[in-house]
């Protein structure tokens, strides 16, 4: 047991601490799904879909069973009996068409990727190796792949017995109407932008392991899942499993990006397997597999429409989006795109805002959550078409901005689309922005380059953006339809010996947890950073919980362990009271010990305490002998980083090479936990939003193949891709919260594509393109200076 010599002094909240984790991670010493083997272990293959469209007319697993180390094979109508539909949790609006979606494909398939029958062997080889024994013969039907002639009268439909492929039409219309403001508007600009489907790329493919237990019923499911909780629950929806009887882990999970927030039909299949067979099972995708398999993101078209007045106020905004679904709705495909309905406003003031959302069905791997989920997609639009506002009114583009923002003297302020942003500093974040930047002076470079005509063009990107963080307040969520509540669970452990567990919630997959739970555990405890371990990811040990996404867990889990770290120290302070015979309101509790003011030799530190609580020998009367506490936290608002990114590029005109020069970029994420760890997520992110500008794209082909199914056609970039980043912060703490954090997961990659693509542009409109559709490619900014060159000599 501690004595009150080893008290900390130092704050661990704003420390740049190494993280815990990563001694076990760069070591090998994991434990990822993959790695898990138990007694009796099977293997799983799954057989995919060639087509992405077709009946099944036959499918015949019987010689698959003949090959060695097979021990079942079942079709889709074998395993149908005992599974339900995989589940869509959010329902955007009453009349949303939700077609049945079997984990494994019975009667038809609609993408190309979709399940139609398994093979379990003794290992993955033998597993795979039968694959090309089982028989299947295919209907074809045509493919539904261009949204626009998905909704039109006679199109091929991808649920036939729906009647449509409209899945839902969600409008919001908020402050004047549209239709008045453009009236009175000098400038309306309207453009279209495309938002390519981009392929989750997680270091760890997804895998799952269920381990039966015969005697009792119950199954342990190991996944690498960003959602444990959220999966137990719906794989006994699923599976008719009862949710008692199931016990979900989350191992080490290495990264996620979203497309592990998901109940996936590989999950449902391994338990429905281990239920049939009393053994235990694992399947694990291969990268090209999960190409197919994991859900992909983004798959937008964008119309938008921007009024103004000539000396650049805005007006108003119109927003009309065609969403990609894919071929079904899975865990919240259909609520990605509202989620950005909230954020196209962005950081501006306007008058009337009018936005609508047409989910449509395409025979291709289903849509979901992809890091921002939505918001990227909405800071893209606006940032895009103020650059080009800017530039219809010959106005530099971030003076554009200046014009029109939120001032910091004006927040709590509630925006165009009904949000309340509760703190911010717009002003702050991109003066300093533009300082480490040099803006000024590579104007003045981009002038000279210009007026001498040269082959490599540069070009200047400006990217302004805040986001609603912290998934959170259920109320809210309720009346967006969503299927379960915001809140988020912490409890603290103090063990006889002084030392700390901390049962979160909330389930990492590379963020960081360990070490700031820690961190905040220890500041409020006064207890060495090095005495807290964390406990999360199982659904035995941890509970309860609402896991991880939607930069979530700092803001609401964190604020849950300190809330719930308070309760200890409050607990503690009767016993203190009690052992120093004083009353708890005479006593001071600092760097994790309790004294009696003006009287300071008498002291107990909370490890102290810890111990007199464990042994009960002299505890107040009618306490419980325990410090432990738990605490939930349902906030009452969303949490709202901000920033400005900037992007200097080198544009070949000869080639159509962009080279990144420079990029600055400064955010405000409230107060910060951990800078180290806040500095890694933004780099991460930005380096996902450059690879949506400049590499990453799933490309089918006219049948619905996926072209673009292997990393040698799929361009991930390396570090040998991506420039130096210049990042620094500001801080406006937020109110919704006591830690003032506001979230950084998921900023770098909602800020870094529109800067990207506006440097882009920015070098190549004096030569007459305006847009480059991403990603851009050498051979798509070339054609654009083709395109714009025949443009003017035909106008010549």
């Amino acid at each position: 047991m501690s004595d009150t010599t080893d008290q900390v002094t130092e704050r661990e909240v704003g420390r740049s601490r190494p993280r815990k984790e990563d001694a076990r991670l760069v070591t090998g010493q994991t434990n990822w799904t993959d790695n898990i083997n138990v007694n009796g272990l099977l293997h799983l293959a799954i057989l995919r879909s060639p087509m992405a469209h077709a009946r099944i007319d036959r499918v015949d697993v019987a010689p698959a069973r003949e090959r060695p180390g097979v021990i079942a094979a079942f079709s889709g109508r074998d395993l149908a009996e005992g599974l339900g539909s995989l589940p869509c949790a959010w329902p955007v609006t009453e009349d949303i068409v939700l077609p049945d979606h079997p984990p494994i494909a019975v009667d038809e398939v609609r993408y190309a990727g979709d399940p139609v029958a398994v093979v379990v062997a003794r290992d993955r080889y033998a597993a795979a190796d039968a694959l090309e024994a089982i028989e299947v013969d295919y209907e074809p039907l045509p493919p539904v792949l261009d949204l626009e002639a998905a909704l039109t009268e006679g199109s091929p439909l991808v649920h036939a017995d729906k009647g449509t492929n409209r899945c839902y039409v969600w409008p919001l219309a908020t402050g004047e109407s549209y239709a008045t403001v453009r009236e009175r508007a000098d400038v309306v600009l309207r453009r279209r932008y495309h938002q390519q489907r981009l392929i989750p790329n997680a270091m760890e493919p997804r895998a799952v392991v269920v381990t039966p237990l015969a005697a009792s019923g119950e199954y342990t499911v190991y996944s690498s899942t960003q959602i444990p909780h959220i999966l137990r629950i719906m794989l006994s929806v699923v599976t008719g499993v009862p949710e008692h009887k199931l016990r979900v882990i989350a191992p080490d999970v290495g990264g996620g990006f979203g497309s592990k927030l998901q109940v996936y039909g590989e999950e449902a299949l391994a338990l429905a397997v281990a239920q049939r067979l009393g053994r235990p099972v694992k399947w694990t995708e291969s990268r090209s597999e999960g190409y197919l398999a994991t859900h992909h993101g983004r798959g937008m078209i964008q119309d938008i429409e921007i009024a103004a007045t000539r000396e650049g106020g805005l007006l108003g905004l119109k927003v009309d989006l065609l969403a990609d679904m894919g071929a079904y709705l899975m865990l919240v495909t259909p609520g990605i795109p509202i989620l950005g309905a909230f954020m196209y406003p962005a950081i501006y003031k306007m008058d009337a805002y009018d936005f609508t959302c047409t989910g449509v069905f395409t025979t291709r791997t289903p849509t979901d959550a992809y890091r921002g989920a939505g918001r990227p997609e909405a800071t893209y639009a606006i940032e895009r078409i103020m650059d080009e506002l800017a530039a219809e009114l010959g106005l530099d583009p971030v003076e554009l901005r200046r014009r029109n923002w939120i001032r910091h003297e004006e927040f709590p302020y509630t925006a165009i689309a009904g949000l309340t942003y509760d703190s911010g500093n717009y002003e702050a974040a991109t003066d300093k922005a533009l300082a480490l930047f040099g803006y000024d002076e590579l104007r003045a470079e981009q002038q000279r380059r210009n007026e001498r005509g040269d082959v490599v063009r540069l070009g200047i990107g400006v990217s302004t953006y805040t986001e609603m963080c912290g998934l959170a307040p259920s109320r809210v969520l309720r009346d967006l339809r969503y299927a379960a509540g915001g809140w988020e669970a912490a409890s603290i452990r103090m063990l006889p010996t002084g030392k700390v567990e901390v049962v979160t919630g909330t389930s990492p997959h590379g963020q960081g947890h360990v070490t700031c739970w820690s961190q905040i555990a220890a500041d409020v405890l006064g207890v060495p950073f090095e005495d807290v371990e964390v406990v999360h990811g199982d659904t035995r040990s941890a509970p309860q919980g609402m896991d991880t996404y939607g930069s979530r867990s700092l803001v609401v889990g964190g604020a849950a362990v300190h809330h719930a770290a308070q309760k200890v120290v409050e607990k503690a302070r009767k016993v203190a009271a009690h052992l120093l015979e004083a009353n708890e309101h005479d006593l001071e509790f600092t760097h994790g010990v309790f004294s009696v003011k003006g009287s300071p030799e008498a002291h107990k530190s909370i490890q102290e305490i810890a111990f007199a609580t464990f042994s009960s020998h002299d505890l107040p009367d009618g306490m419980e002998p325990t410090i432990n506490a738990e605490h939930l936290v349902d906030p009452e608002n969303f949490s709202y980083p901000h920033g400005t990114h900037l992007c200097a590029v080198e544009v070949d005109t000869e080639t159509g090479r962009t080279t990144i020069r420079s990029y600055v970029c400064v955010d405000d994420v409230g107060r910060v936990i951990n800078p180290m760890i806040v500095e890694g997520q933004v780099h991460g992110g930005i380096a996902q939003g450059i690879a949506q500008a400049l590499y990453e794209e799933a490309v089918y082909d006219d049948e619905g193949n996926l072209v673009s199914g292997t990393m040698a056609d799929y361009l991930v970039p390396t570090a040998v891709d991506l420039p130096e980043f210049v990042t620094d912060r500001t801080e406006t703490p937020a109110t919704s919260n006591p830690l003032g954090a506001k979230g950084v997961g998921e900023s770098g990659t909602i800020a870094s594509t529109p800067a990207v693509v506006n440097a882009i542009v920015d070098a190549l409109r004096p030569l007459g393109v305006t847009e480059v559709t991403m990603p851009c490619t050498p051979q798509r900014v070339w054609d654009a200076l083709g395109q714009a060159r025949s443009a003017k000599e035909a106008s010549a």
